[in-house]
């Protein structure tokens, strides 16, 4: 069967490519499907942190592995006790980029409407990250958000926030991706914090809600500084450890939030979003290639990220 693995090479460092011969699913029991694999896409966060060894990598000693969450199948095969998905039935599941897998139908996935397209629906995983994030710091009408970093979670996000009621701010170093926000269109600010402009542009109090996507640890302290008294910071981005200066915290009363992974309740609510139009998918997916290509995809995402934004791969 076919998957995209992580491999160790000779010199330690890592690659992901394509191969041939990775475990087949077992067949369906209970209340599984099991699904063929039309588009997965590609987790630039998480991927990338395995890719370098970060936080949420698997050691040396476990490669190769799989990995991603982002995949959107074809139902094949059902179980006997399967009551709401059928033959035929596209649904995106939180599974590894893999050809072929089997989940129970209550698993983390949703049935997609016919009205949605399957390769927009591969970024669901990310998209559902930033649902989650915006949920769990729950900005409210009129309240202004910054959200730092503008890759694909920061740029959902802003669209979140904004459908939610909040002023959004964006600030990102790469132009770029301001670019992309630019056209999205939702932010009332969009910031180029390269160099020491964080300090002329970033106002202290000036947020009641700051969002960290960018994972910078040096900007944990002036993130905080940014916040109104008890503001919210929510920290997101991998990073082994988090360090900032307590007493600014503690004088303004900071809430310093994390978020885990996103949920079915997330899932719903993404794919409502969409479908009424209050957040775009499509403006994102910079890349949409076959599985012949993944290796470049992967050398880019360890190497030069800043070149990606959305990657979907066609399998």
């Amino acid at each position: 069967m076919k998957a995209l693995v992580i491999k160790l090479l000779p010199d330690k460092q890592r690659e992901k490519t394509l191969v041939y011969d990775w475990k087949e699913p077992p067949s369906p029991v209970r209340n599984e499907v099991l699904c063929k694999t039309v588009f997965t896409g590609l987790t630039n966060g998480t991927e990338r942190n395995q890719l370098i060894g970060g936080n949420y990598a698997p050691s040396d000693e476990n490669l190769p592995s799989g990995g991603g969450y982002q995949n959107v199948g074809r139902v094949i095969e059902t179980g006997p006790d399967v009551a709401h998905l059928q033959v035929g039935d596209l649904v995106y599941a939180s599974v590894d980029h893999v050809e072929k897998f089997t989940i129970a139908e209550n698993g983390l996935l949703l049935r997609l409407p016919e009205d949605v397209d399957p390769a927009e629906a591969a970024l669901f995983g990310i998209a559902g990250v930033a649902m989650h994030c915006c949920r769990r710091v729950d900005p409210r009408i009129g309240e202004k958000v910054l959200i730092v970093g503008q890759g694909c979670i920061g740029i959902f996000a802003s669209q979140i926030a904004y459908a939610m009621g909040a002023r959004v701010s964006v600030c990102d170093i790469e132009e770029s991706r301001l670019e992309e926000a630019r056209k999205i269109g939702v932010a009332e600010q969009i910031l180029n914090t390269g160099g020491d402009a964080w300090n002329t542009q970033i106002h202290e109090g000036g947020f009641d809600i700051v969002m960290d996507f960018a994972g910078a640890t040096d900007l944990v302290t002036p993130m905080i500084r940014a916040c109104k008294n008890r503001g919210r910071l929510l920290l997101v981005a991998g990073r082994f450890d988090v360090n900032y200066t307590f007493n600014i915290a503690q004088f303004k009363e900071i809430s310093i939030l994390h978020c885990s992974h996103f949920n079915r309740g997330d899932l719903d609510n993404l794919c409502r979003f969409l479908r009424q139009g209050s957040i775009k998918i499509a403006p994102l997916i910079r890349h949409r290639v076959s599985l012949n290509e993944v290796s470049e995809i992967y050398r880019w995402l360890r190497d030069e990220p800043m070149r990606l934004l959305g990657t979907v791969f066609e399998w």
